[in-house]
């Protein structure tokens, strides 16, 4: 069943835009100042609009040495380039997807074209995200023991919670999620024969899907042998190595406020805004549109209210977006478009 294909991810892409531009107009009308959004365009610094044009480049270097790192413990000798490729393409199509789900299969279509077998990209991919989680846990862990937001202790009021409790309750969950995936890597004999018992009693059911089964076995026992793998000092080294990554390869989520506020002069604590980023952040990887267009201007527009006036939502925003997102998505769409003229059919769950 194709998950991804050009049309899909062209109604992603228009749904984003439209999603986007209906927020925009809301982050105007709130800042009661729309008559002021042309002027306010004069105020941009734009070697700071560089700067986040560097930022936003994380999304594929950061993404790809981190796919690099981890696949060299299941895979002799993967390309780095192509892996680059495969982090941003990853990126992209994330945004153009509901809750980030075209991420995965993304990053697994482009490491394939690298040379990476699919259940090697999977257990990658798979070691990519918990990276990605013990990254934000340890981080935000550490930052809250050190004091690290305590001004926004006092700020925000969401169900009667602060911006400060709701950033604890996003790493609460991230470290469940830790918990979890770590599970799994501890004990690959076990889960691999929790989902050998599940395929084979779906298999009794229908011999068409029996059938399909079989190749999806296979593909359990590689990614168990690569489980294993990464269950070794050598493999946790590698996962090391992919949590400090995931610190440059999330940059442009983390730091696109605080460059956005630097790009239209206004100063603001940077410790404090990479925590209401990091907040900001975890919300939107549940968020359940396209790189969660409406909710992300609004949800920023909100939290940043203790820096921002309100006639300069608007710019800040834009800013903010193309960081984010505007950035990565025009990149990708030049890459899928060379893809599409060489043959691209779609991308599908069987493809092995």
């Amino acid at each position: 069943m194709a998950l991804l294909t050009p049309a899909r991810l062209r109604q992603g892409f228009l749904l984003f835009v439209g999603l986007s531009i209906v927020a925009y107009l809301g982050v105007l009308l709130y800042g009661e100042h729309a008559g002021e959004f042309l002027p306010s365009l004069a105020l941009i610094k734009w070697h700071w609009v560089l700067i986040g044009l560097g930022l936003a480049a994380m999304d594929w270097l950061g993404g790809g040495a981190r796919l690099w790192v981890l696949s060299r413990e299941i895979h002799e000798k993967p390309p780095f380039w192509p892996l680059v490729v495969a982090g941003g393409m990853g990126a992209w199509a994330g945004y153009l997807t509901p809750g980030m789900t075209g991420s995965s299969p993304m990053q697994v279509y482009a490491m394939k074209r690298a040379g990476v077998p699919v259940p090697k990209a999977l257990m990658a991919i798979l070691m990519s995200f918990i990276a990605t989680v013990l990254f934000f846990v340890i981080g935000g862990t550490v930052a809250i023991l050190f004091g690290a937001g305590k001004a926004l202790g006092p700020h925000g009021d969401v169900l009667g919670l602060s911006l400060l409790d709701l950033f604890k309750g996003s790493i609460g969950m991230f470290s469940v999620f830790g918990a979890l995936l770590l599970a799994v890597l501890l004990a690959p004999k076990l889960i691999s024969r929790g989902v050998h018992w599940i395929t084979t009693v779906l298999g009794r059911h229908s011999v068409r899907i029996g059938a399909r089964l079989e190749s999806v076995r296979a593909g359990i026992d590689q990614a168990h042998d690569s489980m294993i793998a990464f269950n070794t000092p050598r493999g946790w080294l590698s996962l090391f190595w992919a949590t400090i990554i995931s610190g440059p390869s999330h940059a442009n989520k983390l730091l696109a406020g605080y460059v956005a506020l630097r790009a239209i002069g206004i100063h603001a604590p940077f410790v404090d805004l990479l925590l209401i980023q990091t907040l900001v952040s975890s919300i939107l990887y549940f968020a359940p549109t396209p790189g969660g267009a409406g909710f992300a201007e609004l949800l920023s527009t909100m939290v940043m209210t203790l820096y921002l006036p309100r006639e300069l939502n608007a710019v800040y925003t834009l800013i903010w977006k193309c960081i984010l997102q505007w950035f990565t998505i025009a990149a990708g769409f030049a890459i899928f478009s060379v893809w599409v003229r060489q043959g691209l059919k779609g991308i599908e769950a069987n493809d092995a």
